[in-house]
């Protein structure tokens, strides 16, 4: 993430500078934090899994969730659903999404304080300050445990201690332009983790596609030179997968084209962005109740200051709200890797698809063949017919004149023979001639 060529955070970063003087501009009247404090870990006193170790006997409806937050701090606990509702705030019908019985299906869904997150092999649910992963111990999952490790590596217990004093006790400071800068140029907590979704997801599918096209080719070339029914097991065995391969490239990209297409539902998934803004509305909320209890001759003069900060506060509120740049150029980046792995699959099928019609096509001209055969015997056939039934007729014991004619047996038989021949070749000739017969 970061390294590749359809990458987001490079081309964040370089749209993050233009951006350097309005950010500094509204850091001098901002003061809330930039993010939001560490969460408390989910069951300080309950178990805690090991990724070596077997979990204890699960209670009723209970399912293993790793969390893990912006600091690093990672747990893996078992939890029912009711307390991942109260943790992560969302409706009930979100964990039935994520569970077996839309395994094979594809969602990415904002709610107020969370986002569902249903790719392929990874579910979880994504807030502003953590992430929680159901069933993280799979072979599936691990890369992505990994990777979240790599992005955000673990703080030491002061570092975090000292950072959850600051974020509780000490008032919010102004934001230092340059510090300002480099924080927007920065993704936010929610949207790094879903770029680490998709590029795992991406390199999970791709990695199916190249073992399906390594597998294809030689398969279908070993049919084209020997139609048996083998090879035509494999290459049906071979079209299913890919068919269930394409089923799931194709929800995937099309949850990210649903997205893509509609700027509010993008505009739900900045979590970050929502909670600096309520953090931004507490704290005109509390200006205002302290500046109401201030001298009447200063009254003025501060409603028109508090009156002018909210408006701006307001106007740059709502030009963020319609800002989803960064998200969609994320979006956009995965969308085109699908796009490429769609292709590549249909390029396949479309091998798959003539490589039958060229076998269809074998198999009609040998049956031509066998047709065409079958009726020159069949001519043939007519032709002995005719000669045996003129051997039958003289057969019979009727007296005949011939009977007494010394040697007319022979050449009654080479005469009999020769029209049955020229009868043959006539036949033949009219086959031919009607186009019945290849030349």
């Amino acid at each position: 993430m970061g390294k590749g060529p359809l990458s987001f955070r490079r081309l964040s970063s370089i749209r993050r500078r233009k951006k350097g003087s309005a950010v500094k501009d509204d850091a001098s009247q901002t003061s809330t934090p930039s993010s939001p404090p560490p969460p408390p870990p989910i069951n300080a006193g309950g178990p805690i899994v090991g990724g070596t170790g077997k979990a204890k006997k699960k209670a009723g409806g209970a399912r293993l969730w790793m969390r893990f937050d912006r600091t690093g701090a990672m747990e893996v606990v078992e939890c029912d659903k009711s307390t991942i509702i109260k943790r992560a705030s969302v409706p009930a019908r979100d964990l039935r999404i994520l569970g077996p019985v839309f395994s094979h299906s594809s969602n990415i869904l904002a709610r107020e304080k969370a986002i569902v997150v249903n790719l392929e092999v990874i579910k979880a649910i994504v807030t502003a300050e953590e992430v929680l992963l159901l069933d993280p111990l799979r072979p599936e999952v691990l890369p992505f445990v990994e990777r979240l490790k790599q992005q955000f590596p673990q703080r030491n217990g002061t570092e975090n201690a000292l950072q959850a004093s600051a974020n509780v006790q000490s008032p919010p400071l102004p934001l230092d332009p340059e510090a300002a800068e480099g924080l927007q140029s920065e993704l936010p907590f929610e949207f790094q983790v879903l770029e680490i979704a998709l590029e795992v997801v991406c390199s999970y599918v791709d990695r199916s596609v190249v073992v399906l096209e390594t597998e294809a080719w030689p398969v279908l070339d070993e049919l084209t030179k020997n139609v048996s029914t083998e090879n035509l097991e494999y290459v049906r065995s071979l079209k299913s997968n890919l068919t269930r391969l394409l089923a799931r490239v194709q929800k995937v990209r099309d949850e990210l084209e649903h997205l893509l297409d509609d700027n509010e539902d993008m505009a739900d998934l900045y979590l970050t962005r929502k909670w600096i803004q309520n953090q931004q509305n507490e704290a005109i909320l509390a200006g205002t109740a302290t500046n109401s209890i201030v001298p009447p001759l200063h009254n003025t003069s501060n409603l028109h200051r508090l009156t002018s900060n909210r408006s701006a506060s307001m106007v740059t509120s709502n030009t963020d709200d319609d800002d989803v740049e960064d998200l969609e150029m994320l979006l956009e980046a995965y969308f085109m890797q699908l796009e490429g792995m769609r292709n590549k699959i249909l390029t396949v099928r479309e091998y798959i698809d003539d490589t039958e019609d060229y076998v269809n096509i074998q198999l009609d001209n040998q049956r031509n063949e066998l047709i065409q055969l079958q009726l020159t015997l069949t001519i043939a056939s007519f032709a002995i017919a005719a000669e045996t039934l003129l051997a039958s007729l003289f057969g019979m014991n009727i007296h005949c004149p011939l009977y007494d004619t010394h040697g007319v047996f022979g050449y009654f038989v080479w005469s009999v023979t020769a029209l049955c021949i020229v009868l043959f070749m006539v036949t033949l000739g009219y086959a031919r001639w009607k186009k019945l017969l290849g030349s």
